[in-house]
């Protein structure tokens, strides 16, 4: 449960609470049986300050204005991680028949713009595919910085970081796999945190499925190109021997199965399903398959088998020719073997997105530097985002880069990158810190003392204190550290702290040891010696 001080909310107006369920921090929330093996209904009575607006992860709503009180009901069995609240100055507008959007009164404008219309393009996409949306209603609250990750499928009501909002790439790549996880990880849910790419996997394939029916294969492919990058650096630097990189993880006694949060969870998974279509040989059969599936297993939980036997059983034909068992490829391998994918999906239709990435790339790595030709090839301004992010990318993976390539880079790109959004300045001045170089620290400053998200500070803080820079970390850190969260501050300090005397104490009374919400973090960094940023783990629930 995350309390927040007025001073924290972008209003600056009235405090704020939200509570982040997923995996096991409900048992914190309410006595319950904290596994994704139980489901059950639940109803909720919330009494609240007047000015407050409560809201719920329910089917069903009341408010008795006279008394201060909500009532809330969901009436279709979920497991206790989806259980979900959220108080504070928020109000709302009707983007779809069955959506609306609540934010801070500052931020409903934006989100209005962003969002209007397009959620119900994507739920009668995923319906077309899928089968019905069985939850009544889809409405997204938008949460202040201090939201631990980027989005949460909470039913009825996604929780997303309004830090996303100036991302519009990513809010609906972030938006459409929520609406997928409706099908996929609410309806039918992985039984055991062991198997959470039963969720994540399915749920990745069928926003993938999304995006392909409403924004064409290329775009698709493009993101899909992107995760799979960020998917291979991650292995490259956990190792390809890491038992975490299995889809069937075996979670040890006292291990918070949120530790288990990473890119195989999600891209690996989403590998297997590819797959498993690939077989069919036409997407929509699979797509048939699913509905099948879905229709099986709703409200209920499952674990691989389920999923595998239901495959086979509705493609016997698939199970005559012994298809689990095709050498390199069976399924049992695919489920516990470490390393990479055993195959990758074909991305060649994404060609006319990603091919000029190569090529800018290639034309600023390649010596000698001819740096009027790469200047000239492409205008960075008319790229998607996702294009741009996967040439600052590789950029990041080759530094530190030649002086020359990186003085040249900045006199090229800078004053561009100025106006884009927060996902690709980041990276940006990510590069600049691997690179020391120091004409664009100012930047760096700039930027950190205007962000207040774990997302957009994190990655540049560890690779400050990775390099040479720590001091001018400690610097920015003082001056900014009020207008962080209590648990964000702890996470900062302790990534300061490393290889240098303690810090002067900091306030940190709102914040246990053992803060499920910095648990990714604090690992990552841990495991990694700072070597990896969180650019490559932050990813949805």
């Amino acid at each position: 449960i995350w309390w927040l001080d007025p001073e924290l909310t972008y209003g600056n107006a009235k405090p704020f609470v939200f509570t982040q369920g997923h995996s096991v921090c409900n048992r914190s929330f309410f006595p319950c049986f904290d596994t994704p093996a139980v489901k059950c209904t639940y109803s909720a009575t919330v009494k609240a300050p007047a000015g407050i607006q409560v809201l719920m992860s329910a089917t069903q709503s009341t408010y008795l204005e006279e008394e201060g009180v909500y009532q809330f009901y969901m009436e279709y069995p979920v497991p206790a991680y989806l259980v979900a609240l959220v108080a504070g100055d928020l109000i709302h507008a009707d983007i779809g028949p069955r959506s609306r959007v609540w934010a801070e009164p500052c931020l409903l404008p934006t989100a209005i713009s962003k969002l209007s219309g397009m959620v119900e393009r994507w739920l009668t996409a995923a319906e077309s595919l899928y089968g019905p949306y069985i939850w009544g209603r889809y409405d997204i609250v938008f949460l202040p910085p201090s939201f631990p990750i980027v989005a949460m499928e909470n039913p009825c009501l996604t929780f997303i970081i309004s830090s996303i909002l100036e991302s519009d790439e990513f809010l609906i790549i972030d938006v459409i796999h929520e609406v997928a996880h409706s099908w996929f990880g609410n309806a039918v849910t992985n039984a055991t945190w062991e198997e959470m790419w039963l969720s994540e996997g399915l749920a990745t394939y069928a926003q993938r499925r999304i995006t392909t029916e409403t924004y064409g294969a290329a775009f698709t492919c493009l993101e899909t190109a992107f995760r799979l990058d960020a998917l291979h650096r991650q292995m490259k630097l956990l190792g390809e021997d890491n038992p975490v990189s299995k889809l069937q993880v075996k979670l040890e006694p006292g291990v918070n199965p949120s530790n288990l949060m990473n890119l195989f969870t999600y891209e690996k998974g989403y590998c297997f399903v590819y797959y498993l279509s690939q077989l069919c040989g036409d997407p929509r059969h699979f797509d048939s398959f699913l509905r099948a599936y879905i229709e099986k297993y709703k409200f209920t939980s499952v674990v691989a088998q389920d999923l595998l036997d239901s495959f086979l059983n509705f493609f016997p034909e698939l199970k005559e020719q012994c298809v689990e068992s095709k050498a390199g490829l069976e399924f049992e391998r695919w489920l516990n073997a470490t390393g990479p994918p055993l195959a990758e999906p074909d991305l060649s239709q994404g060609s006319s997105l990603t091919r000029p990435v190569e090529m800018l790339f290639r034309l600023w790595t390649t010596e000698p530097l001819d740096s009027a030709a790469a200047a000239s090839s492409v205008d960075l301004t008319k790229w998607r985002t996702f294009q741009t992010v996967l040439f600052l990318d590789r950029l990041l993976d080759g530094s530190p880069l030649p002086h020359e390539v990186i003085k040249k880079l900045s006199e090229c790109y800078s004053s561009q990158l100025d106006s884009m959004n927060a996902e690709i300045r980041i990276r940006w001045l990510q590069i600049v810190v691997r690179n020391d170089y120091y004409p664009d620290l100012y930047k760096v400053r700039r930027f950190l003392e205007n962000q207040m998200s774990r997302m957009y500070t994190i990655p540049l803080y560890e690779d400050l204190c990775t390099g040479t820079l720590k001091s001018f970390a400690l610097e920015i850190f003082y001056q900014t550290q009020n207008q962080l969260h209590p648990n964000l501050r702890k996470t900062i300090q302790q990534i300061l702290s490393q290889g240098l005397t303690p810090l002067p104490a900091i306030d940190t009374t709102a914040v246990t040891t053992d803060t499920p919400a910095m648990v990714l973090e604090d690992k990552v960094s841990e495991a990694t010696n700072g070597a990896i940023s969180l650019r490559d783990v932050n990813v949805s629930a």
